[in-house]
């Protein structure tokens, strides 16, 4: 048992606040002692849960450049050290708390939480759970929550995009690029232009639906668009990289057109030239998505809700660019990018948590 390793990294106070008496067995999870430095696996003693609270054997659990960017002490959100990195996962139902009428026991689900994702448990507001169908497996609903509802909630409730209009993504073949490739080509029935800083991502943004690609590495987006669309411009541009990425594809737009920021994996914020939103009618808005789940949460659910029904359709098809053990979460490679970049991977990764037979003394879920 490695409990007392725990001593390195955590109050006396963290830790109690953790166990109750009594308790014997515990889970393994990722943990985040130090900002910038390796991660650690550690056994952690779970706690009871909460009247409304629901205790999850997280089988997979999605990672997200965000996730990384949080362990690097870069991302908007700063949680107190120590933490356990992961936003979003897909489990089994292990206990639910007294006052718990949603879900049950044996129950397949989805969460999305701030963090504590990436570990063989995970307890949560009961209202923070979906049901998952068995036609979805485990590994493709864990990367529903996070990529999948932000695609939906930037691109339908946002931008209010129309079929036939014309949509730029940037960073295209990340995990939120692709989601939004497939729900704009899959379900609203409109064209993508998917722009990546390489050929290599623009090939697997146009395998994975999209119109029409562009390599922003080598040379302007602005210009390469013109080349595409003409003075019109497109309609909506959802964009995850920022700087000048950011501000190219916002003079791409045409009249009324619509930009959402996502994100800005680039590093850069840029400013918003005030004058081009006037002389174009142009909106920029901005979706963050976790937020909606506290501010505006029948907005977040319907996202939510819908991703997991254009799945169980078969009209969207989460694309799993690599399947990390939870072992893998302490090297130094698996912080670096969201996958593995000399296997040349892209889109969303899963981290499999699972746990071992021999991990549990209580009751053990089924396999995956």
């Amino acid at each position: 048992m490695q409990t007392a390793a725990w001593a390195r990294y955590l109050s006396r106070s963290w830790l109690c606040r953790r166990a109750w008496p009594g308790c014997s067995r515990h889970y393994r999870a990722v943990l985040c002692s130090e900002l910038k430095q390796p991660l650690a696996i550690e056994e952690v003693a779970p706690r009871p849960v909460g009247p409304h609270e629901v205790r999850v054997d997280v089988h997979f659990s999605g990672v997200k450049f965000a996730d990384i960017l949080v362990c690097r002490g870069q991302y908007q959100e700063k949680p107190r050290l120590p933490f356990i990195p992961g936003v979003e996962f897909s489990g089994i139902v292990l206990e639910t708390g007294r006052d718990v009428h949603t879900v049950k026991e044996g129950d397949r689900v989805i969460g999305l939480r701030r963090l504590n994702c990436m570990a063989g448990e995970c307890i949560i507001d009961h209202k923070a759970l979906w049901q998952i169908p068995e036609g979805i497996s485990f590994r493709e609903a864990a990367v529903l929550p996070a990529s999948y509802n932000t695609a939906i909630l930037a691109l339908e409730h946002r931008a209010r995009t129309q079929p036939g209009e014309t949509v730029l993504v940037t960073a295209a073949a990340g995990a939120t690029g692709l989601a939004v490739i497939d729900v704009v080509t899959n379900v609203l029935q409109a064209k993508v232009i998917a722009a990546a800083g390489s050929e290599e991502k623009c090939k697997l943004a146009m395998q994975k639906g999209a119109q029409f690609s562009v390599n922003y590495s080598q040379g302007s987006l602005k210009e390469a668009l013109g080349k595409l669309v003409g003075s019109r411009g497109v309609d909506v541009a959802i964009d995850t990289v920022g700087g000048d990425v950011f501000l190219e594809a916002l003079r791409s737009l045409a009249w009324e057109g619509r930009i959402v920021v996502v994100g800005f994996a680039g590093g850069t914020i840029a400013s918003v030239p005030a004058n081009l939103l006037l002389l174009k009618n142009i909106s920029a808005m901005g979706i963050f998505g976790v937020r909606y789940q506290g501010q505006n949460f029948p907005v977040f659910s319907r996202a939510l809700s819908s991703a997991i029904q254009y799945c169980l359709e078969g009209r969207i098809h989460p694309y799993i660019g690599a399947v990390f053990k939870l072992e893998e979460g302490r090297e130094p490679r698996f912080w670096e990018q969201p996958v593995d970049p000399s296997r040349h991977q892209y889109g969303a990764a899963s981290l499999s948590v699972t746990q071992p037979m021999e991990h549990r003394k209580g009751k053990v879920s089924p396999g995956i």
